[in-house]
């Protein structure tokens, strides 16, 4: 199988197989013909043994030490339900928190927002760990250079096209044959067209988080 055909039997992106590939949890072979990669059945399987765990939320280190036979399924999980339980005891905190806030209902203004964050850092001191939101704020800046870079080729593709339209308007005699032009013009047609393609699918990424995926999933 292709990587495309994998990634719509599987439910992974194409991006999240090639980054365990290189973190070395697959290894598909290599089509001695032409170079690519070659998927099976058992690269199937792998990736939906990955899956499944990194639902579960199990870091690729545990997943690379039970495929290295170092750690038992029955291991990895008993200490996964230890860090889990860590993270339901900090929810639980996060919760009461919320929950005094709520019963307060201080104005905004009122809020004493430094002495809460002092208090929620000596609790990060004792251990617990709260979600830092404000770290997923900046995600839109990512959406800028693609937009800027994207608009910028089509709008060279689109003066590409301007020129060679006005040229031939301007002297038909010396113009190259119609087809030929038509060749010519659309040749940046598609570049432009591809730029716009490829920013949609870029977007979609972004949106969905698949830059931060291989990371987490």
């Amino acid at each position: 199988m292709k990587i495309n055909e994998v990634e719509a039997l599987v439910g992974i992106t194409k991006k999240n197989i090639r980054f365990y590939e290189s973190e070395g949890l697959l290894s598909p072979r290599r089509n001695s013909a032409n170079g690519y990669r070659d998927y099976g059945p058992e690269e199937v399987k792998v990736l939906r043994r990955i899956k499944l765990l990194r639902k579960l939320g199990l870091p690729l280190e545990e997943i690379r030490k039970m495929q290295r036979g170092d750690r038992t399924l029955g291991s990895a999980m008993g200490r996964h339900l230890i860090a889990l339980a860590r993270q339901q005891r900090d929810l639980e905190t996060a919760m009461q928190v919320c929950a005094a806030l709520r019963d307060q209902d201080p104005s905004l203004e009122d809020l004493d927002a430094a002495a809460l964050l002092d208090r929620l850092e000596e609790m990060e001191s004792e251990g617990t760990r709260f979600m830092d939101k404000h770290k997923e704020d900046t995600r839109r800046r990512r959406y800028v250079a693609p937009v800027v870079m994207a608009l910028l080729m089509v709008a060279l593709m689109a003066g590409c096209i301007w020129l060679l339209l006005w040229a031939f308007s301007t002297d038909p005699d010396g113009a190259p044959p119609l087809p030929l032009l038509a060749v010519l013009v659309a040749i940046p047609g598609a570049v432009a067209l591809g730029v716009a393609v490829a920013l949609v699918l870029r977007i979609r990424e972004i949106g969905r988080g698949e830059e931060d995926d291989a990371k987490k999933y």
